[in-house]
């Protein structure tokens, strides 16, 4: 099995970060057209390259033999107010692997990877949201040992 490294986003991953963020939209779409476009882009090339450069955004990428098979868009969430106890959360927004990589593995490499990103930043927890139509996305997070924090509902107003 060749090698594979995950490290920070750059700007030469544009391209390929747009086809991922592209099979999410689709998947999302699929499940909730009511709320998801069948095309667009959930962001510019400009604001891709800002969250590259933020730190507290980190995106990592998994890439093998020079090629990027998957990612993961983070967010680091700072709380100290009220009644909530102070600390850090990583917010895991997008993990997404390429279709022909699935089964490889990359996902789970990836939330590992966050998951030592976030112990080494002193974070409390980490946290996602999944959508209830993605039921393959729940299954690979149950997986990974993650367990439901609360449960958003919601009713049409049709």
């Amino acid at each position: 099995m060749s090698e594979f490294i995950i490290r920070p986003a750059e700007v030469r991953d544009l391209e390929v970060v747009n086809t991922l963020l592209g099979q999410v939209l689709a998947v999302h779409h699929a499940s909730r057209p009511d709320l998801f476009r069948p095309i667009g882009k959930k962001y510019t090339d400009e604001e891709l390259l800002t969250i590259f450069e933020n730190p507290e955004t980190p995106v990592f990428v998994y890439e093998k033999e020079g090629t990027v098979l998957g990612y993961a868009f983070c967010a680091l969430q700072h709380q100290d107010s009220g009644a909530h106890m102070p600390l850090t959360t990583l917010y895991l927004d997008d993990l997404c692997v390429l279709d022909k990589a699935r089964g490889l593995h990359v996902g789970t490499a990836l939330f590992e990877y966050v998951k030592a990103f976030a112990k080494q930043k002193g974070c409390h927890n980490i946290t996602l949201h999944v959508w209830e139509g993605n039921p393959g996305a729940k299954a690979f997070y149950k997986a990974l040992g993650m367990v439901p924090q609360y449960t958003s509902m919601e009713l049409l107003c049709e």
